[in-house]
């Protein structure tokens, strides 16, 4: 008897089978799933992906149509996606080195190529030591976990980069989340703060979501006088930020009392992937016995070191591609303020056109695409609701008559949808 009723499980046969179950959880899970994703689409905050099918640069092919796109929404801050140089660096790298090492660092997967590219990083910084990750992402997953204990306290900024909020969330510290770039708020928290062993203040150099820069000198003052260590993820900063491209902290002065840097290799230096941390010795030290994300991923590919090489070389030779931003995302804000929109941030190539609504982000963005303009609209939970946007990112081979173009169809645009009068 029982050797009959096993066949049956086996076969899926009769009411209490697993293969039964199992249907009957499949589609429940599949009916949930249905309900959030109508939700979303109902709140009009449905995130489509439009489908490249060009090399990334100031101007794209869409797949199924819609040759020579004015882009707008990338984060190829200083045009390196599809330099010459940057792309032959690839070539060269998978010719030599292959596509791939099938193996984390410590086992097989460290390369010359690897310990070149982190000392580059190391100099660029003018830090200690650095070490790759396959992504920023992977960075901020590593470094809090690594570096402190319910022993310690850390600090974050409300409007930190959601890696920085998982990162965080991933470590046993004492956690403070101060008002965004409130340093009234940060100091009474580093005052409560006190009584723990390390205190870590833990910041984007400049959000991505606002195109604001942390106020990186009175938060290392504050530092020093909590005795505390400061963090930034510099991820919208590094190549362009400061006289040399260094990033937010040489932009501000205080590059000597920044501790810790974690940035990215998948904007400004090359818009491959990849992230790193830069900072203390010991620390990278000890984030390459024990950061969970560096010891079980798989070595960044060679060609993806050669084209970061590349950018980093580039950058070290000449600031001139940094320094030819500034006048662009100049002439953007002041002319979109001038048509009566309000551009979030300052002084920064992400040009946050605020809008709040997201129904209307959303449409506008599809109405400024039917006019040859790619951007998106963002809204919750990517932005706080009610602070929808459509965020634009000036890139240094944007020209001139790039840009204007662009106003002139986001005010075509913001009048036929009301959001200007």
């Amino acid at each position: 008897m029982w050797r009959g009723a096993a066949r049956r499980v086996l076969r899926g046969g009769g009411g209490g089978s697993p293969r039964a179950v199992s249907a009957a959880a499949a589609a429940q899970l599949r009916r949930r799933l249905e309900s959030e994703l109508e939700d979303i689409r109902g709140a009009g905050t449905w995130k489509s992906e439009r489908v490249i099918a060009s090399r990334q640069g100031p101007h794209v092919h869409l797949a199924g149509g819609g040759a020579g796109i004015l882009n707008f929404c990338a984060n190829n801050y200083l045009g390196l996606s599809s330099h010459p140089e940057v792309i032959r660096a690839a070539v060269e790298a998978l010719e030599k080195f292959g596509t791939g090492l099938s193996s984390v660092r410590f086992i097989c997967g460290t390369q010359s190529i690897h310990k070149d590219l982190e000392e580059k990083i190391t100099r660029f910084h003018h830090r200690e030591d650095a070490i790759l990750y396959a992504s920023c992402f992977d960075a901020n997953a590593g470094i809090f976990e690594t570096l402190l204990t319910s022993e310690d306290a850390v600090l974050s900024d409300e409007l930190n980069h959601a890696s920085i909020v998982d990162g965080i969330r991933l470590c046993k510290a004492n956690k403070y989340r101060y008002k965004h770039v409130d340093m009234q708020d940060l100091e009474a928290k580093l005052q409560d703060a006190q009584k723990y062993r390390l205190r870590l203040v833990a910041t984007d150099g400049a959000f991505s979501m606002d195109g604001d820069i942390a106020p990186l000198r009175e938060i290392c003052q504050l530092a020093q006088k909590y005795d505390a260590l400061v963090f930034i993820d510099d991820c919208h900063g590094t190549g362009f930020l400061g006289p040399n491209g260094r990033g937010t902290d040489e932009l501000l002065g205080v590059m000597d009392k920044v501790t810790i840097v974690n940035s990215t290799l998948g904007k400004a230096l090359g818009g491959a992937a990849g992230g790193y941390t830069t900072g203390p010795k010991p620390l990278i030290d000890l984030l390459r016995q024990r950061s969970r994300p560096y010891l079980f991923s798989n070595s960044l590919p060679p060609p993806v070191v050669g084209c970061a090489s590349k950018a980093l070389d580039l950058l070290m030779e000449s600031n001139a591609i940094a320094q030819s931003m500034a006048a662009k995302t100049q002439r953007f804000r002041s002319k979109m303020t001038a048509a009566g929109f309000t551009i979030s941030g300052k002084d920064h190539p992400i040009c946050p056109v605020m809008l709040g609504d997201a129904r209307l982000a959303a449409v506008m963005a599809e109405d400024m695409l039917k006019r040859g303009i790619y951007v998106i609209g963002f809204s919750y939970p990517v932005v706080p609701k009610g602070r929808a946007r459509i965020r634009v990112q000036i890139s240094a081979v944007h020209s001139n008559e790039d840009i204007d173009r662009c106003v002139e169809a986001f005010t075509e645009v913001g009048r036929k949808r009301g959001a200007l009068p």
